[in-house]
């Protein structure tokens, strides 16, 4: 297929931490959040003069002061991103807004507050508390959590608008790129998708990682382009996938699988479009941050939800989407060393096998992945694995 007109564009952006866009929105006086978690709702940290910033660690490679400063049996993500901070990689930052969802994690950013590692004047650290399961009390107490440790101090430190107007502001926006990304995702259907896994990865994580006014231009032209895009006569893949688990901020992984044969049809990770781009629906009743809220926790498929109900939701919803985008098998991924991944990879390679029916690869990976010639024979034999069982029940 014909190379996407912005794709180099966004592959550049996705390189650095602060990048151009971040400056460009820096120098008309927009404060940058920097974002760790999909807790914390982002309408709350993308509001008029606000923008956040996914913390990612691209082109990581030793990962020394990070690890002695945590430990090397934490998760390779904490580490990688604190020694970027160590390196000064996220001085531009204005504030950290992070919720206590992962020790890990908030070890990370305690070290960046602790340290100095952000030297802005006004800059600041925030932490919140936020709910184990979906309920009302667990949902009151989440929005208090947030209008106390997000709306709170962008408000009193750096007098941002957090009215229920400049809500619905932030909502509308992320709305339209939620749109624009779940239209580019729509075409993974096809038979013969016309956009393949690592692009869709490309332009979803920039949503996350850049001013999301700034990029909706070249959202739109690629919406239109992929309307009349011409695939390549044979199939580009053996395989479909859905690629289920922890964080996934770089793409090279999902072209790795790729490459080795599978075509990832469907990305339900944390910061993938599934169900993060979805949109958020507002009514004219109820108070704007109690509905931002709610369906925070109504998408949250984080296995910090440990409630049985939460838990059977995830396995339904992953063979919701096998279904829906017509996959031939799951790969469930974890960063090496999370602790809430690792159990719900171990718990769900079985009964997304036993008990749902699926082909199932369960790999635990580095942050950066690069070339990893392991993975990549992992998933070429998965790959083939499937082929096998697709031959023989066509035979049957």
């Amino acid at each position: 297929m014909k190379d996407l007109k912005h794709l180099y564009y966004f592959e550049k952006l996705l390189t650095e931490v602060n990048h151009d866009l971040v400056r460009q929105a820096q120098n008309r006086g927009d404060k940058a959040i920097g974002a760790v978690c999909f807790q914390i709702p982002e309408p709350l940290i993308n509001l008029p003069g606000t923008f956040s910033v996914r913390l990612r660690a691209p082109r990581t490679g030793s990962l020394d002061m990070g690890s002695y400063y945590l430990s090397s049996m934490l998760c390779e993500a904490c580490r990688a991103i604190l020694e970027r901070a160590i390196e000064g990689g996220y001085e531009f930052l204005d504030c950290i807004i992070a919720p206590d969802a992962c020790a890990q994690m908030n070890r990370c950013v305690e070290n960046i507050e602790h340290g100095n590692l952000c030297n802005k004047e006004k800059f600041f650290v925030s932490y919140s508390d936020v709910p184990m399961k979906n309920d009302e009390t667990a949902l009151e107490h989440y929005v208090n959590q947030m209008r106390i440790h997000v709306l709170t101090p962008l408000s009193e430190v750096y007098g941002i608008d957090t009215s229920d107007e400049a809500l619905r502001k932030s909502v509308e926006l992320q709305n339209e790129v939620s749109r624009l990304i779940s239209e580019m995702g729509e075409y993974r259907k096809e038979k013969n998708p016309r956009i393949t896994g690592y692009e869709f990865a490309v332009f979803c994580l920039a949503t996350y990682c850049c001013p999301k006014d700034l990029i909706l231009d070249k959202l739109r032209e690629t919406v239109e382009e992929l309307k009349t895009r011409e695939v390549d006569e044979k199939p580009h893949y053996r395989a479909r996938v859905v690629l289920v688990g922890s964080e996934i901020d770089d793409p090279m992984f999902i072209k790795l699988i790729e490459d080795a044969g599978a075509l990832v049809v469907a990305d339900r990770f944390c910061f993938g479009s599934l169900p993060g781009r979805s949109e958020i629906k507002l009514n004219d009743t109820e108070d704007v941050l109690l509905q931002i809220c709610r369906t925070y926790l109504e998408w949250g498929k984080c296995p910090r939800f440990m409630n049985t109900a939460k838990i059977n939701e995830r396995h339904t919803y992953v063979d919701f989407l096998a279904k829906e985008y017509h996959a031939d098998g799951l790969i469930y991924e974890q960063m090496k060393f999370c602790d809430y991944w690792g159990y719900e990879r171990a718990s769900a390679f079985h009964i997304m096998r036993e008990e749902y029916g699926y082909p199932v690869l369960s790999v635990d990976r580095p942050y950066n992945v690069g070339t990893s010639g392991q993975l990549r024979t992992r998933v070429q034999a998965f790959v083939e694995s499937l082929e096998i069982k697709k031959a023989n029940a066509e035979k049957a």
